[in-house]
């Protein structure tokens, strides 16, 4: 099945879509959703999609900034540009980016099943051609774990940070790093990235540093996907934790 992610602030629009589309019958499954650019991109290089619906107009970054980062990491995505604002400008930006459909919000069911038979034609297209990556078998080839997990702790607070840029910077795939990550540590590499953030910002919150620098402190800038991290792994919200350390005990 092709994988499909939804990337809107609006939850509505998110559920609309969700709903409003027979995935099954497209061989596709929405994998994941995102309700703003970065958390979008620190997600994708887990959910891995072959297609992103994206809003054009959301806060910390915008639908094209998403697209043209997203893009350069993954040339094969497919994106199709959601938005309300019938704008000329927008369009003709959008022309430039490798964006397959540029649709105005509310979407039409038949316009969405229309463009998605689209998309599924191409990446059948590409299917067929593929040859399978070959990937280093040897483990001797593969620096070691311990070294990757060095150089996350080292760079963690740099938000360009990702799975991506690792893998580049030691010389292998995406894919064969997110692989061998997981069988070697257990966890996969969005979740290991995100405890060192998430433990870092235990300490600022222990500080009473204020949410939004804490969330740029530990390289997650849109400090709502930061609350929403932190609350994942804490189990408090930013401020519960603030306060519940500053009750105790000296």
């Amino acid at each position: 099945m092709y994988r499909v992610m939804l990337i809107d602030d609006e939850q509505s629009a998110r559920n609309i879509l969700r709903v409003s589309v027979d995935w099954k019958a497209l061989d596709m499954e929405v994998v994941g959703e995102a309700a703003s650019g970065i958390e979008a991109i620190n997600i994708i290089d887990d959910l891995l999609p072959d297609i992103a619906f994206v809003d054009i107009s959301m806060p910390f970054m915008s639908g094209l900034e998403f697209t043209e980062m997203a893009t350069k990491r993954y040339p094969n995505l497919i994106i199709i540009i959601m938005t309300a604002l019938d704008d000329f400008e927008y369009a003709r930006k959008c022309i430039r980016l490798p964006v397959l459909d540029y649709m105005l919000k509310p979407v039409v069911r038949a316009d969405v099943f229309d463009t998605l038979t689209r998309a599924k034609a191409i990446l059948d297209e590409k299917k067929s051609e593929i040859i399978e990556e070959a990937e280093p078998e040897d483990d001797g080839e593969f620096s070691s774990i311990d070294q990757i997990k060095k150089y996350i702790k080292d760079n963690y607070t740099d938000s360009r940070l990702n799975l991506t840029s690792v893998a580049q910077n030691f010389g292998f795939s995406s894919s064969y790093l997110s692989r061998k990550f997981k069988q070697e540590t257990g966890k996969n590499f969005v979740e290991y990235l995100t405890a060192c953030r998430m433990r870092k910002a235990m300490e600022l919150a222990a500080k009473n540093m204020k949410m939004f620098c804490a969330s740029e402190e530990v390289g997650i800038p849109d400090p709502n996907y930061f609350g929403r991290c932190f609350k994942k792994y804490t189990g408090k919200s930013y401020s519960e934790y603030a306060q519940d350390y500053k009750k105790k005990p000296e």
